[in-house]
């Protein structure tokens, strides 16, 4: 496990210890606190061949989660099935469904219709429909390819949600009232800086879920101006954006006519989230 780990470091892998331990322990069928307890264990053939296949691809920079073909998403415990058809849920995200989630009570969430646009491998829509499963979700994406796996992904959790294919909200019918709430996670990088991102993302993330023409905003301009008809009086729609768009954003919305905009930091302290109010 060291000489993989060092292999890794040397690789410029961040994190080489923690993906060791998650593919071994994916590849000897146990959990990652398990290794320590069975490190006098004996490793079966068949799992050194999965591993070494596995350190193999992941020295190529191919993400862990597309290596064991999952990520678990929210403090919900969803387990997803991911692939190059979709990006790599992060934690990040999580506080785009966690402000949605503070504003869409339980008590107030029966029939209270929710959309997740650009849906990708469905972690969003189905972190709300599982949180709040008296809620209408409906998720839409452009990606044939993103919606078969969200789909498979919600049969495999047991969770109801209606999904569409459709580029941003032309074909997603506005419900009677208007939407509730709307969140979405929209392509953000701005084209000419695709190529720097990590090797993990640059090279076997789809380009579809990750360019947001030249300076990033392009989807989500358009998007703020349909959800200005789309929702309900009084109703929240929720941005994921990149590490310096808070402000732009943030005036986009109100140049839109929404109020109360603010914005949420992440993990990492950046302000990773920007939420406005259309006018009662």
């Amino acid at each position: 496990m060291t000489w993989t780990q060092d292999r890794f470091t040397k690789a410029g892998i961040d994190g080489a210890r923690t993906d060791v331990e998650y593919l071994l322990s994916a590849a000897m069928g146990c959990d990652r606190m398990s290794l320590y307890v069975r490190h006098d264990d004996a490793v079966s053939a068949e799992a050194k061949s999965t591993f070494r296949g596995w350190v193999k691809r992941r020295l190529a920079r191919e993400p862990v989660a597309y290596l064991l073909g999952r990520r678990g998403f929210h403090a919900l415990d969803l387990e997803l099935e991911v692939d190059s058809r979709v990006l790599v849920p992060r934690p990040d995200t999580e506080h785009l469904v966690d402000w949605l989630l503070e504003e869409l009570p339980e008590p107030d969430s029966e029939g209270a219709t929710v959309l997740d646009v650009g849906t990708g491998s469905g972690a969003v829509a189905l972190a709300i429909a599982k949180a709040r499963p008296k809620a209408k979700v409906t998720a839409c994406d452009v990606s044939d390819d993103a919606l078969a796996l969200a789909a498979k992904n919600a049969s495999t959790a047991e969770l109801a949600v209606d999904f569409l294919r459709s580029d941003l909200l032309t074909d997603v019918p506005r419900p009677e009232g208007g939407w509730a709430a709307i969140a979405s996670n929209l392509p953000y990088i701005p084209s000419a800086e695709l190529d720097a991102l990590q090797p993990e993302v640059a090279r076997w993330e789809p380009r579809l879920a990750l360019d947001g023409g030249p300076d990033g905003l392009d989807l989500i301009r358009k998007l703020i101006t349909a959800a200005t008809e789309a929702l309900a009086p009084g109703a929240g729609l929720y941005l994921e954006l990149g590490h310096d768009q808070s402000h732009a954003v943030q005036e986009l919305m109100r140049e839109a006519g929404f109020v109360g905009v603010a914005a949420r930091k992440d993990y990492g302290q950046i302000e990773r989230v920007v939420r406005g109010h259309r006018p009662q």
